[in-house]
């Protein structure tokens, strides 16, 4: 063990690296894990403690860190081509990953534009939704909705169609803001759906004409706490776009790639949005990658001759080879292995581990979609259930798990390439974890 080591590089990055979605004034007591290496569902420190990352990187390593496969693709590529720019040349990766995502959507979805990171992609899914209307000579049509609590992204544009005050308050003046409408959350009770689905078309009777999109997360609202609703309200709200001239955006960032059960999350409702977003999980977590995927008639209304109608969005690395031979290898496991069957036949198990919180008095609706298992803690004490997400964080690290509860609700996202004794160990440490977090609060 060096634990010498696993302290200077720590001190080291509290020193020198702003870390995400942190106040860093908390790593004075709260542990920061410097990560050496990965292999299969674990992380290894440089004192030879591991952890069982059971948030997937923050949701992104569908097949494990290290996956053979992968790493193969990504060294052939290395000596082939690292990148080139997108505007004015093209590449195989970029042209095969265009076409496998075509061909997943039926060819329904059948253009790719290429961007970094999930909230790029949903830039670019409103800019492309607005300059659309525009060159369609429907230049009122400039607004946007989104679900109460929906998180989309911290950039500028995304924050207009979030609904988390934590990201977007200190930024208000910024921020253009979207129409809010109520969420289907299934929590909310049995008329969820309906009620969401009457806020919602009360919101496109009154504004139709002036609405570009509407953009969702399909079936888990996750950064919302995991909020899980029925496939239902998809299916509906397709109709409701359709007959009030709305665009649908898709926000798959989190729940597509398989997340939720099918490789898109729509793919449960029958229905296909005019815009998907994703990233995440879409490289197998090795490298930064987002694509919006859409339809023919978006593509059409801006092939001109006038530069002014093109869609201009550019960043330098769009359709970096690199990433897309990553994401053109994620796609060949979900071809080679029965990576869906497995994933039924694993989520039953985790589904059974964790089967006795349904029962325990501080826990409120536990609840699984595809491979995201989500349960609410119950913390009577306002100041206990402030500070829930990060002592359980650190409790959790003692049972040798990565897991970074959202609010008070506690969530598991794994790797698909769990076995099942890791699978039992993920429940069995999860509840434990539990039970000594709720005794520091006794």
């Amino acid at each position: 063990m060096n634990t010498e080591a696993n302290e200077d590089w720590v001190a080291r990055s509290l020193a020198a690296v702003w870390h995400p979605c942190t106040q860093m004034k908390h790593h004075e007591r709260l542990p920061l894990i410097p990560v050496a290496r990965g292999k299969g569902a674990w992380l290894y420190g440089h004192d030879g403690r591991r952890y069982l990352d059971g948030i997937s990187s923050w949701w992104v390593n569908l097949f494990g860190h290290a996956n053979p496969h992968i790493n193969a693709a990504l060294k052939d590529q290395l000596d082939t081509l690292e990148h080139a720019m997108l505007a004015g040349c093209t590449h195989e990766p970029a042209v095969l990953l265009a076409e496998r995502l075509s061909a997943l959507t039926q060819h329904t979805l059948g253009h790719a534009f290429f961007a970094s990171d999930g909230a790029s992609a949903v830039e670019i899914a409103l800019k492309m939704s607005f300059h659309y209307w525009r060159n369609k000579g429907q230049t009122q049509k400039s607004e946007f909705v989104c679900l109460a609590n929906s998180y989309h992204g911290e950039t500028i544009g995304a924050l207009g169609v979030t609904d988390v005050a934590l990201f977007k308050d200190a930024y208000d003046p910024l921020i253009r803001h979207a129409h809010v409408v109520t969420s289907p959350d299934a929590r909310k009770g049995a008329d969820a759906v309906r009620i969401a689905l009457a806020d919602m078309r009360k919101l496109f009777e009154a504004r139709a004409q002036h609405l570009a999109a509407v953009i969702v997360e399909p079936l888990v609202q996750c950064a919302a706490g995991m909020a899980m609703y029925d496939p239902s309200y998809l299916t509906a709200l397709r109709v409701l776009c359709d007959e009030f001239g709305v665009h649908l955006i898709a926000d798959e960032i989190a729940v597509g790639c398989g997340r939720s059960g099918t490789f898109f999350a729509c793919e449960q409702a029958s229905i296909w949005p005019d815009f998907v977003c994703l990233s995440k999980g879409i490289s197998g977590g090795y490298l930064p990658l987002s694509i919006v995927l859409t339809r023919d008639e978006i593509y059409a209304a801006f092939y001109d001759d006038d530069m002014t109608r093109g869609f201009l969005h550019s960043h330098s690395y769009t359709g970096n080879p690199l990433a897309c031979r990553a994401a053109l290898a994620t796609l060949d496991l979900f071809e080679t292995a029965d990576v869906f069957n497995e994933n039924r036949r694993k989520s039953s198990i985790l589904s059974a581990g964790l089967k006795p919180l349904a029962d325990h008095p501080n826990v409120r609706n536990l609840r699984e979609r595809g491979t995201i298992f989500a349960f609410d803690a119950v913390i009577k004490d306002a100041s206990r259930a402030r500070t829930f997400s990060r002592r359980f964080f650190e409790n959790a690290l003692k049972e040798e798990l990565l897991l970074r509860p959202i609010g008070t609700t506690v969530y598991l996202m794994p790797p698909y390439i769990l076995d099942d004794d890791e699978l039992a160990l993920l429940a069995d440490r999860t509840r434990a974890t539990f039970e000594a977090t709720l005794a520091e609060a006794a």
